[in-house]
């Protein structure tokens, strides 16, 4: 069965009979949850069922951005509350792959239990002294070294638990002077300064199944598209100089930072080198627009799906669950127990 290549939100807790009819009948590739959805666990296990069931795929993805910290779409008193990436960079050094192995390993079982199947996670942003705080303690480290062996190190955790993970913002959000959200940053650095620090996480994670892009400019290499809608970042640096060749999706396309009817947005995205564009908010209206851009998943496009869907594994790694937490609550001395 066909599917459109978007990633689509919902308003609520359960599916108007609108968006379940709109589901059945654009057929979106995946789907992505936020809190406005989330109440408890059973409700959310419905809600996933329900996504799955309009589009008639058993595996279709459903996202979330669990990172931890300021960026988790679940928490207590239903659920763990989770460190921000920079809280297991702090750790002692002989620590902190393992613990944020753990970590992600943990989210997983979290995720996987609700029939959520992809986590927004890691960040392999290399943060600025300069840059926008949106940014912030969400990278783990401050060298390009630092945050490649702990994003790789989250994504071995998810992968363990049957979570797919999405490194972003491809090609490097950390030093942008301005938050994507609100409006379009715009980065000076020169080609070998952003190859050397920028480009390097996602250049030594380029086998992970799955990336997400920065609405940002790099105006170096383009200086009149984003990332996202740059066919020049895509062919020089996406999938040239970091070599990436799994499938690549869009960041939010209801952000400020991008211009243009919703349906241009989405064409504008595909036709640069996005496989498939996400829409978070789940306004039906934008919704609609967004699928008249963004047509059939496709080609090349659906090879990098499929074989993105293939990469989760049959049977999770085995977890004793009170034993791992209570390793993690020690790594942290507490602090981040639910």
């Amino acid at each position: 069965m066909s599917a459109t290549a978007a990633i689509l939100g919902c308003s609520g807790p359960r599916l108007t009979a609108e968006e379940a009819a709109f589901f059945r009948d654009v057929r979106p590739w995946g789907f992505i949850l936020f809190a406005r959805n989330i109440e408890t666990p059973d409700q959310v296990r419905r809600l996933t069922t329900a996504l799955r069931e309009t589009v008639g795929r058993g595996d279709a993805p459903i996202l979330i951005d669990q990172e931890g910290g300021r960026v988790q779409r679940l928490g207590p008193p239903q659920w763990r509350a989770y460190p921000p990436g920079r809280a297991y960079g702090d750790l002692p050094a002989a620590e902190r792959r393992e613990v944020t192995r753990l970590g992600a390993r943990l989210i997983a079982h979290d995720l996987a239990g609700l029939g959520i199947n992809v986590d927004c996670v890691p960040v392999l942003d290399v943060p600025d002294p300069e840059g926008h705080e949106i940014i912030g303690d969400r990278a783990y480290g401050d060298t390009p070294d630092d945050v490649a062996l702990l994003g790789r190190a989250a994504c071995e955790g998810l992968i363990a638990g049957g979570v797919l993970p999405i490194v972003k913002h491809i090609p490097g959000h950390g030093r942008a002077k301005a938050d994507s959200h609100l409006e379009l940053p715009v980065v000076e650095a020169s080609w070998a300064d952003l190859d050397a620090r920028d480009f390097a996480p996602f250049r030594a994670l380029s086998d992970m199944p799955m990336a997400m892009t920065a609405h940002v400019i790099y105006a170096s290499v383009d200086a009149e598209r984003s990332a996202t809608t740059s066919e020049i970042i895509f062919e020089r640096v996406i999938r040239g100089a970091i070599g990436f060749d799994g499938l690549v999706m869009s960041d939010d396309l209801s952000m400020q930072a991008l211009t243009g009817s919703f349906a241009e947005r989405a064409a504008e995205s595909l036709a640069a080198g996005c496989d498939v564009v996400l829409h978070c908010n789940g306004d039906m209206a934008e919704m609609r627009a967004v699928i008249d851009g963004a047509g059939e998943l496709s080609g090349r496009a659906a090879e990098r799906a499929s074989a993105a869907l293939s990469r989760v594994p049959g049977t999770p790694e085995p977890l004793d669950v009170a034993e791992a937490v209570a390793r993690f609550e020690a790594a942290f001395q507490g602090r981040w127990a639910a």
